[in-house]
This record gives structure tokens, C-alpha cells and sequence, in this order.
């Protein structure tokens, strides 16, 4: 059968996110997913993650890292967004890891931290980004101790804001 005859399974389309593994259990030839993903009815969230066009509203670059990297945590800026410490709207996704962990490539706006191995846990709650994903978020005041550790690099005025 030629690629442009196939379909998205309806399995996948219900998939927060995908494998190249699991496109291929459902059927659905190398060939048929790359034609979908140059049509546009999937995106490739990272080498090897896909998605539904249709299947989200949550940023994909946060799902392509839960899915990379289930034990990201979200800090500093997007941390303090989500707690409402801050009036800043983010224009990237802040994740920390590990400093052992390596930073996967994820096609969007993410950026990388890397956290002290024997930290990295203090502080830890989670939410729920997607349809069951859930990731790591720094508590508000874990996020308040890292504004002020990391002023010098994050800025001087974002620890003070996040005081008042």
C-alpha cells in the first residue's frame, strides 16, 4: 500500500504521546508516519516521540519531556508561574535534573538545569500536565530558596518579586 493511504490508528490519536514502537504495533508503516508527520496530522515532539495534531493542549515540549525524562522537575520561572509568585510570564519551560542526568533534545522552548544529585529531591511535589502524565514541581518554597540561591544568574529582581 502506498504511505499517503494510511491513517492515524485511533489508538494513537487518543495517546498523549507515541513511540515509533508504538505506531508500529498498531500497524502503521514507517513510510505512512513520516507522510503523516509532513502532512501535519502528527507532530514529532522529539527523535523518536510523536503526537496527534489534535491530541492536546498542553505545550508539547512539556510532554516530550515527561516522556524523555519522567523525573524532570519544573523550577525557577515556570515553577514560580505556576504557583502565582510571579507576574512574569515565562518564554521558556524551566526543567531541572540530576547533574549525573543528560539533557535529552526536545524541539522547543525548553531550558535545561542541572541540580545538585543530593537536592534534587527537597521539595518535590507533582501535578498533572496531561490526560494521567504528571511531573515534578518544585514546592513554592523550594522555588523562593532557588530564586535567591540562583539570583546571579536568574536576576536580582525576580528574588525580591517573589517575597511581596
Amino acid at each position: 500500500m502506498r504511505p499517503d493511504t494510511f491513517s492515524l490508528p485511533s489508538k494513537l490519536k487518543e495517546l498523549p504521546w507515541f513511540t515509533y514502537a508504538d505506531a508500529k504495533k498498531s500497524g502503521l508503516p514507517r513510510q505512512s508516519l513520516y507522510h503523516l508527520r509532513d502532512k501535519g496530522e502528527i507532530a514529532q515532539l522529539a527523535r523518536g516521540i510523536y503526537q496527534a495534531t489534535e491530541a492536546s493542549d498542553t505545550d508539547p515540549s512539556l510532554i516530550a519531556a515527561a516522556a524523555l525524562r519522567p523525573e524532570a522537575m519544573l523550577c525557577l520561572q515556570s515553577a514560580l508561574a505556576r504557583h502565582d509568585l510571579t507576574d512574569e510570564i515565562p518564554r521558556t519551560i524551566d526543567l531541572a535534573l540530576p547533574r549525573s542526568k543528560r539533557h535529552p533534545a526536545i524541539n522547543g522552548p525548553i531550558r535545561w538545569h542541572s541540580f545538585d544529585v543530593g537536592t534534587f529531591e527537597i521539595g518535590r511535589t507533582e501535578i498533572e500536565i496531561f490526560r494521567g502524565i504528571l511531573m515534578g514541581i518544585y514546592t513554592p518554597e523550594r522555588c523562593i530558596i532557588d530564586a535567591f540561591r540562583l539570583r546571579g544568574k536568574e536576576g536580582y529582581e525576580t528574588a525580591n518579586e517573589v517575597l511581596k
